[in-house]
C-alpha cells in the first residue's frame, strides 16, 4: 500500500484540487454540492491516473532509470509494469464513472470532454509519439488542469460557460504549468540523456527559469484583474510571499530540486486565496 500511495504522488494532488475549488467558487452561490464532490472525484482520479500512466510509460522507456527526484514504481523496479498500467486505467475508470454522472445530470457533451482528458493523460508520455517528449506538456497542463478543469467545475453548477470562469481558469492553468516547468527544470540533465525533448530541454536552464518567472507573474496579474468582476479576487496578492522566493530560486544558480515544493505551495495558497476571494464576492 505504501508503494501505491507513493506512486500516486500525493504531493501533486493540489493540481487537481485547486481548479475544482476555484470553479466551484466561480459558481457561488449556485453550488450543487454533490456535483462539486463528483467533480473533485473526477479531478483527483484523473491526476492519479496520469501519475500512474507516466510512471508506467517512462519506466518501460528507461527514462526513469537515473532519476533525480523520488523513485518511481516501474523505473525503480518496485512494481511490475503491467500492474501499474492497470492502476492507471483503474483510476481513469473512476474518473469516467463520476464524470458520466455529471454528464447525465448536466450536458451529454461532457462525455467527450472527459474522454479527451483521459486520452491526453495517457499520451502525455504514452504511445509511440508522446507529446510530453516533444515539448508540449506545459500547453496540455494549461489546457486540462487550468481551462478545462476550472471551467468544467463551474459549468456543472451553472450549466453555462461564463466569461468569469474562463478568466479564473487562466491563473490556475498558469501555475499548474509552472509546476511542470519547475519539475522539468530540475530534470533537464536526466531528460537530455533519455532523449526526452521537454520544453525545458529545448529552452535550456536560463530560458526555462525566465519562463517560470513569466508564468508566475502572469498568474498574479490576471488574479488582480479579476477585481473588476469579483472585488475580493485580489486576495491572491497575499501569496506573493510564496511567489517571490520561488522566482528568485528559479533565476538563481542554486540547486533547483526545492523549486517544485515551493511551486506546489504557491499553487495551493494562490488557489485557496482565489477561491475565498471569488466566493465572498459572489
Amino acid at each position: 500500500m505504501k508503494l501505491w500511495i507513493q506512486g500516486a504522488r500525493p504531493r501533486t494532488l493540489p493540481a487537481a484540487l485547486v481548479p475544482v475549488a476555484v470553479g466551484t467558487a466561480v459558481a457561488a452561490p449556485d453550488v450543487v454540492w454533490w456535483r462539486a464532490a463528483a467533480a473533485l472525484v473526477v479531478a483527483v482520479a484523473l491526476q492519479v491516473g496520469v501519475n500512474y500512466a507516466n510512471d508506467y510509460s517512462d519506466g518501460i522507456r528507461g527514462t526513469d532509470a537515473n532519476r533525480v527526484g523520488p523513485a518511481r514504481l516501474v523505473g525503480g523496479g518496485m512494481v511490475a509494469p503491467a500492474l501499474v498500467k492497470r492502476a492507471a486505467f483503474g483510476a481513469f475508470g473512476v474518473a469516467a464513472a463520476a464524470g458520466l454522472a455529471l454528464a447525465i445530470a448536466t450536458a451529454p457533451w461532457l462525455i467527450a470532454v472527459g474522454l479527451a482528458c483521459i486520452v491526453a493523460g495517457w499520451y502525455y508520455t504514452g504511445g509511440r509519439r508522446p507529446y510530453g517528449y516533444a515539448g508540449l506538456g506545459e500547453v496540455a497542463v494549461f489546457v486540462f488542469f487550468g481551462l478545462v478543469a476550472t471551467t468544467g467545475a463551474a459549468f456543472v453548477h451553472t450549466e453555462e460557460l461564463t466569461g468569469l470562469a474562463v478568466v479564473a481558469s487562466v491563473p490556475v492553468g498558469l501555475l499548474a504549468s509552472a509546476l511542470l516547468v519547475a519539475n522539468n527544470l530540475r530534470d533537464i540533465p536526466q531528460d537530455q540523456a533519455a532523449g526526452k525533448r521537454t520544453l525545458a530541454v529545448r529552452l535550456g536552464s536560463g530560458g526555462t527559469a525566465w519562463l517560470y518567472a513569466a508564468l508566475v507573474a502572469a498568474a498574479f496579474a490576471v488574479g488582480g484583474a479579476m477585481a473588476v468582476a469579483r472585488p475580493w479576487a485580489p486576495l491572491t496578492l497575499a501569496a506573493l510571499g510564496f511567489a517571490i522566493p520561488a522566482v528568485i530560486l528559479a533565476l538563481s544558480s542554486a540547486e533547483k530540486a526545492p523549486l517544485l515544493n515551493h511551486t506546489a505551495r504557491l499553487h495551493l495558497v494562490f488557489g485557496a486565496l482565489l477561491t475565498v476571494g471569488l466566493a465572498v464576492s459572489a
